[in-house]
């Protein structure tokens, strides 16, 4: 094994595909799912790690915090990152590809929290969904790093990729993890009916219609965030007009 084999067009989707897959802080040699992907694709961990230093460089969330990483990104780093952004549903298929021919078992197989209907679909549109929603969950989830950015609360079970404009209404943005947010079960489903959203200054707002309530469990569960910031993730900040769509259309004001 050695960190001086080529970066193919496999190994680099296997890079980037652990980046999206992993939280910021774990990006080191040390990490085992590092040394494990690194045996797999011929790298030592510290070459790996590095490749995933080198594409934190591409990533604006990164380097708007002072996170530099490494300033060694290639051309095939930047036009993979480009790609990635692009086409998040292909990305995501061709990187679960080259890990499965690596010899890589499918990472967290956790079905999406938004029910979709696939009726009447093949099987290869069904792998491709589960991979794809798979790797959206783990992709959200690790970029706050496993904790509600509402509450804090850590508890990976009792976590959910939200979903801020829903599955069914844009394709383009299924996968993108900027338009996701991790929030507890409780805090999903009352972001999902619109009970609540996430304001410009990045505050939790909660309706109108619901800010009366007298339900102690609800004052303490949902009104006590009310105008308090969220949790903002590592990586994949949240797009601006996904949430613009989420005041718009789904929040009850």
């Amino acid at each position: 094994m050695s960190g001086r084999t080529p970066w193919t067009r496999d190994k680099l989707l296997v890079a980037f595909h652990l980046y999206c897959q992993i939280p910021f802080g774990k990006m080191h040699h040390r990490n085992p799912e590092i040394i494990k992907y690194a045996e797999l694709i011929g790298k030592t961990p510290s070459s790996l790690a590095m490749k995933l230093s080198n594409i934190a460089s591409l990533d604006p969330e990164i380097t708007s915090n002072g996170r530099k990483g490494l300033i060694g990104a290639s051309r095939a780093d930047k036009s993979m990152w480009e790609e990635m952004q692009a086409d998040w549903a292909k990305f995501a298929v061709e990187a679960q590809q080259a890990a499965s021919v690596c010899g890589a078992v499918a990472v967290d197989g956790a079905a999406s929290e938004e029910v979709a209907d696939y009726t009447g679909e093949n099987k290869t549109v069904l792998t491709a969904a589960r991979i794809g929603q798979a790797f959206f969950r783990r992709s959200v989830l690790s970029a706050y790093n496993y904790r509600c950015c509402i509450t804090g609360l850590s508890v990976p079970k009792l976590l959910v990729a939200s979903h801020i404009v829903p599955w069914r209404v844009d394709a383009k943005n299924r996968l993108n993890p900027r338009n996701g947010l991790c929030l507890s079960v409780l805090h999903d489903k009352a972001f999902d009916v619109g009970m609540l959203t996430v304001a410009e200054d990045m505050t939790v707002q909660v309706s109108r219609q619901h800010l009366s309530q007298v339900d102690p469990f609800c004052q303490s569960a949902l009104l006590a965030y009310h105008g308090k910031p969220i949790f903002l993730p590592e990586k994949f900040l949240p797009l601006a007009e996904c949430l613009a769509y989420h005041r718009e259309y789904v929040f009850e004001p």
